[in-house]
């Protein structure tokens, strides 16, 4: 699908966004270990959560769409059955990852395949730690997609994970919850905390540190009510854009500010940001809060280390806002971007650079050389990945000139009301 994009003078209003995708997935994978029924409100209806719930369908899982949201009637670790054909995850690597240390320890035979993308995304990472465990997964030899999983009894181990990330950590969570003795896990820095949360409140025996989770198997998890609040990934959209276009002010209503997702908000006003948290509260164990951005004068920034897992899926969208500041920024210790549905690193480089801007790609990261007001309409193209066209969108929103968006159907991957939101925003620009 190709769509053609023109400057805005003027983001105003209230708005909200799409539920959040990683709760989304967690919701409904943890409801369905329960025994009894749990209900997730505010569900997002996207192609990678959807992935989750048909495959959870063919594993016996039952779930119903009543209003407000899904019910599942989790059916307990020994209620799923083997699948009667391949799992088809899509596009959605998280589907992959959390089902291969989920069907781990189950004893029947799992196969987990996807689209051409997900199968050139690496899964040797969630494969090496789940053997450790007594796992039996093949993949091909270059240790990708698809996976094959004959369920075996795990062992708990005590495993540093090689980089901060949260699905390879509930990957494992997932497996030691079916293990016999202790997992105990440790990452370089901290991802998001989704599952920990979770889990804890559906009572799980989590023992949590600064550094470390300590997992005790043999508790039986408990149906939960989860209300899945808006997605940060999908506000900082919306944020950066509100705050690039001269004269603008944007709510954005009860979107999830967990503090392992707030990366985006601290660098955007490291740079010069006008963003304001207001009515804060905690909602289903999830930090929530309004988010209202006004236009500022951005400036370049550099970033790097711990803050980089806490805004991985933003980074995309922080390089247009650097692209578009005044001065020099730098990214940094973000080389997980290059085995995502693209390799972001050079896509949101590529696409930048047609429309003008100054982006080197680094090894781990990116060299930008803001330019405001430089940026000037073009023909770019989303590669398929949603995040880049959702970036490219708002790229297009201060340039100079009509921009011609190819392949604007990645967003129906996490964010399918982008188009009509956006629309709702600028039809009077």
């Amino acid at each position: 699908m190709e769509l053609r994009l023109s400057p805005c003078k003027a983001l105003r209003g209230e708005i909200t966004v799409s539920a959040d995708k990683s709760i989304s997935h967690r919701a409904l994978i943890f409801s369905s270990l329960a025994r009894g029924k749990s209900r997730v409100q505010n569900f997002l209806q996207a192609q990678d959560t959807c992935a989750t719930l048909r495959c959870l369908g063919r594993l016996g899982v039952d779930i119903k769409s009543e209003k407000p949201g899904l019910i599942i009637s989790g059916t307990g670790w020994e209620g799923l059955k083997e699948a009667d054909d391949v799992l088809d995850c899509g596009n959605s690597g998280t589907t992959m990852r959390l089902l291969a240390g989920l069907l781990a320890g189950r004893p029947f035979l799992s196969i987990l395949s996807g689209d051409d993308s997900l199968h050139r995304r690496p899964m040797q990472r969630v494969m090496e730690p789940l053997r450790m465990m007594g796992a039996a997964v093949y993949a091909r030899q270059d240790g990708r997609a698809p996976l094959v999983i004959m369920g075996k009894q795990l062992r708990g181990i005590e495993y540093r994970l090689p980089v901060a990330s949260a699905q390879l950590k509930t990957a494992l969570l997932l497996a030691g919850l079916q293990a016999e003795g202790q997992t105990v896990l440790s990452e370089p820095q901290p991802s998001r905390d989704h599952s920990e949360r979770m889990l804890s409140a559906m009572g799980a025996d989590l023992i949590l540190t600064s550094d470390s989770i300590t997992l005790n198997p043999g508790r039986l998890l408990e149906p939960q009510d989860f209300v899945v609040p808006g997605d940060i990934s999908s506000a900082a959209y919306f944020m950066v854009a509100a705050s690039l276009i001269p004269g603008s002010e944007l709510l954005i209503k009860g979107v999830g500010v967990n503090p392992t997702r707030t990366g985006i908000i601290e660098v955007l006003r490291r740079m010069g940001a006008d963003i304001v948290l207001e009515h804060q509260q905690v909602v289903g164990g999830e930090p929530v809060a309004d988010v209202l951005v006004r236009s500022a004068a951005l400036h370049g920034t550099s970033v790097g280390g711990s803050i980089i897992p806490r805004m991985i899926d933003e980074v995309p969208i922080l390089a247009v806002a650097m692209a578009a500041a005044d001065g020099e920024s730098r990214i940094d210790d973000a080389g997980e971007l290059r085995v995502k549905e693209s390799d972001r690193l050079a896509a949101i480089s590529t696409q930048l650079n047609k429309m003008g801007a100054c982006v080197e790609e680094l090894p781990q990261g990116l060299l930008i050389t803001g330019k405001p007001q430089h940026l000037r309409g073009a023909e770019v193209h989303s590669l398929g990945d949603h995040r880049i066209a959702m970036s490219l969108a708002v790229a297009a929103l201060v340039a100079r000139g009509e921009t011609l968006l190819k392949g604007a159907e990645a967003v129906d991957i996490s964010f399918p009301r982008f188009w009509q939101l956006l629309e709702s925003l600028t039809r009077n620009c």
